[in-house]
């Protein structure tokens, strides 16, 4: 059975709590969002979001929608089910995007069916001609980047559908090693706890930082993250503690087929090789081009231990030049060769699948 939220109730429940009680009718909302759902949305990018602005928006855990307010919008009131099973209830239609200051976006699932409407669509079109902030939650941002509103703009994807972006937008570069990304009036998130931090930034440029502490506190989240702080990653054998070291090893796990250089990973995190190699010394002992192969080399191990595919593939989706490269560098690390290393395993009671 599915379970519906019914934000509506919620909603009228809030107006009759701010009836005038200690000057709170007096206040008028700094923070305006309209809420876009997409179908199959992610529920916990969405709650995560809306909870630090509930938090921010009354004294104590009231809340109240005084110093903020937000409404989850519709062209036809119909309850939108998220990619949990959890429906919410709109509260209002589309209308007029300049009611707000901004239309959050909130995505889910990339196959979750036939995406924005044709009304939401324009709605979201209109707010970009009307200089309406737009944000995207989790996927969401890949419904902005559908409709042209991410041309010219930086934009944030999670590593985990980083090649999914690219594999759609060719012509973009998205930004996978980041929590979250603010390029002027677009704004977009790698879903997640980042949608709290995203969240956390916009209560802090309209109501300040205090207000943004207080509603991260109270969600056990520790203190408010830059946008630029390293998203978490893939597994590594590597522990770094440096934020650049750790982006540029995000970078190389997004480039495994085709590695990048050194020089141009340096470029792309706005630093010089010789910077960057210094920083990998001091973290991790080792210089990035050494680190860049111990990445490729396990994720070939990976493969060749869950896998059935040959050796000639794995080398060349974890960008060796060939086998016979792969082979030499394998053993070098392992004192074996791949098919003797993967025999091992499956000997050793892992098998292929």
């Amino acid at each position: 059975m599915m379970a519906t939220v019914n934000m509506v109730d919620s909603r009228h429940m809030t107006k009759l709590s701010t009836e005038p009680s200690q000057g709170s009718a007096s206040v008028r909302p700094r923070l305006n969002i309209g809420f876009i759902l997409a179908p199959r949305f992610t529920l916990s990018a969405f709650a995560t979001f809306v909870d630090v602005l509930r938090l921010a928006a009354d004294d104590g855990d009231g809340s109240r929608q005084i110093r903020c307010n937000w409404s989850v919008l519709s062209p036809d009131m119909a309850p939108v089910q998220s990619s949990c099973g959890v429906r919410i209830e709109p509260e209002e239609r589309l209308g007029d995007p300049a009611r707000f200051d901004y239309i959050v976006t909130v995505g889910g699932l990339i196959d979750g069916g036939p995406g924005l409407s044709a009304e939401q669509s324009a709605f979201l079109q209109k707010a970009a001609a009307a200089k309406v902030g737009l944000a995207g939650l989790c996927t969401g941002v890949f419904a902005m980047a559908r409709l042209g509103l991410m041309d010219g703009y930086r934009c944030c994807v999670s590593w985990f559908h980083h090649q999914d972006f690219l594999s759609e937008f060719d012509r973009m570069r998205p930004i996978s090693d980041q929590i979250f990304v603010v390029d002027r009036d677009r704004l977009s998130c790698s879903g997640g706890v980042s949608a709290a931090h995203l969240a956390a930034f916009l209560v802090d440029r309209h109501l300040g930082r205090a207000a943004a502490r207080k509603s991260l506190s109270i969600l056990m989240i520790d203190e408010p993250m830059e946008g630029d702080r390293p998203q978490p990653g893939l597994p590594l054998e590597l522990s770094p503690r440096d934020p650049l070291v750790r982006r540029a090893l995000l970078t190389m796990q997004q480039n495994l087929q085709a590695p990048l250089s050194i020089a141009r990973i340096a470029r792309d995190l706005g630093v010089g090789r010789r910077k960057l190699e210094r920083h990998f010394n001091s973290d991790l002992g080792i210089p990035p081009a050494d680190a860049s192969v111990r990445i490729r080399l396990a994720q070939a191990r990976m493969l060749l231990e869950h896998t059935d595919r040959t050796v000639t593939r794995i080398a060349d989706e974890t960008g060796f030049c060939d086998a016979s490269h792969l082979i030499r560098v394998f053993r070098e690390s392992e004192g074996t060769t791949p098919d003797l290393w993967r025999q091992n395993q499956s000997e050793t009671g892992s098998a292929p699948i």
